[in-house]
């Protein structure tokens, strides 16, 4: 067959397996479509579609066809964390400064320690350090995973309890968003290369640089050029960011963070994610499944899912926990932010897929991050939902 007949099969596996899944078994409360269309791309690879049709999976998933895939599905994630660096409120989280330094500090720190310490839990156990990776770097990103809070699934979820425009959802984002920033700062850290380091150097201050002429000109441009200025400046932060060794994404990111949401109409802006989602990110959960792997044992990875997952959660709780008392919250009010805080999906995934690109973990431990990303994303609304009710009454 040719690889366009073939590329489509994958589109139609892509779009229609998952929708059905979700709309025949009324999955939404504890698994919303985003979280089906995930696990339906690690059903569709190697491990699982892959062992049990070893020759449908070849037949289907050429590596031509999977290059095409990933085409897609790199610039689906770059629009979607441009989009998230768009809708970080520093002015917000700068005028409550004190509460929210706190209370992100708290919620970021705690699982990242937690993490860290699951982190080497893994690095003792073997196989799941990559070999690009050095000891520090894997016991980092193990636990900033961890700490990880996925903003714009959070958005979407508290846009679906109603509580996203109200001042309690107002809270969580000053928190998610100056999390968001530590978050992918660490991560730049992270893959600080010494061989490159020039390179990161001339990348950061041509980056201050150029944002500064960038503002200039966005502020003086309508509307309608702003989107495909916004564009553009997107491909070129992801294209120089990558050749200097920091991952597109770092750059995806920086692109958007320094942008300012009220340039951009909120409700274009929330149909422009609304879109991405619905049009070209199912791909990128396709893309993240193939690369999955059990090699080590399905029972260790599971069993490394379930302690990374403990140490996220619980570690997302405690933090919130000692935040509330400091700053003398209403009862129940601490672990509601805690479990909205600790939604993971796809940014979590993000990460993961760039730990595993420079090699710092292995694909078994990209699996088992899967893998929690994906439970406790499912667990956020089944435990929001009854706190909800009871904070309201």
């Amino acid at each position: 067959m040719l690889v366009t007949e073939l590329f489509l099969i994958a589109m139609l596996l892509v779009f229609a397996l998952p929708y059905l899944i979700w709309r025949l078994g009324r999955t939404e409360y504890y698994a919303p479509l985003v979280v089906v269309q995930i696990l339906t791309g690690i059903l569709l690879g190697p491990g699982l579609l892959g062992a049990a049709f070893p020759d449908y999976y070849a037949f289907v998933f050429r590596p031509d066809v999977v290059m095409a895939l990933n085409g897609v599905a790199w610039w689906a994630v770059m629009l979607f964390v441009w989009i998230a660096g768009i809708e970080l409120d520093l002015e917000q989280a700068w005028a409550n400064r004190y509460e929210t330094g706190i209370t992100a500090g708290l919620a970021l720190g705690v699982p990242l320690l937690a993490g860290g310490a699951a982190g080497l839990v893994l690095l003792g156990w073997g196989g799941w350090i990559g070999s690009e990776g050095q000891p520090w770097q894997f016991v980092a990103g193990i636990g900033m995973a961890c700490a990880v809070t996925a903003l714009p699934i959070l958005v979407l979820f508290m846009e679906k309890m109603e509580i996203l425009r109200q001042p309690l959802g107002q809270r969580v984002l000053r928190y998610a968003s100056l999390d968001d920033i530590a978050i992918w700062a660490v991560l730049a850290l992270i893959l600080l290369d010494f061989e490159r380091v020039g390179r990161q150097a001339l990348y950061i201050a041509g980056f201050i640089a150029a944002t500064l002429a960038f503002r200039r000109l966005m502020r003086a441009v309508p509307e309608r050029d702003r989107w495909y200025l916004g564009l553009i400046w997107l491909a070129a932060n992801g294209l120089v960011s990558d050749w200097a060794g920091l991952h597109y994404m770092v750059g995806a990111f920086l692109s958007g963070a320094v942008m300012d949401s009220r340039w951009f109409n909120t409700e274009r802006m929330d149909l422009l994610r609304h879109h991405v989602l619905l049009v070209v990110m199912p791909v990128f959960f396709l893309s993240t499944g193939l690369r999955t792997d059990w090699q080590v044992g399905g029972i260790a990875v599971f069993a490394a899912a379930a302690l990374l997952l403990v140490a996220a959660v619980g570690g997302k709780l405690a933090g919130l926990g000692i935040a509330g008392r400091i700053l003398r919250w209403p009862p129940g009010e601490a672990r509601l932010i805690g479990w909205l805080l600790q939604t993971k999906a796809l940014i979590m995934i993000i990460f993961a897929n760039i730990l595993l690109d420079k090699g710092i973990i292995t694909p078994e431990a990209f699996t088992a991050l899967l893998l929690m990303a994906v439970a406790s994303t499912m667990l956020t609304i089944p435990k929001v939902t009854p706190l909800l009710e009871r904070v309201r009454r």
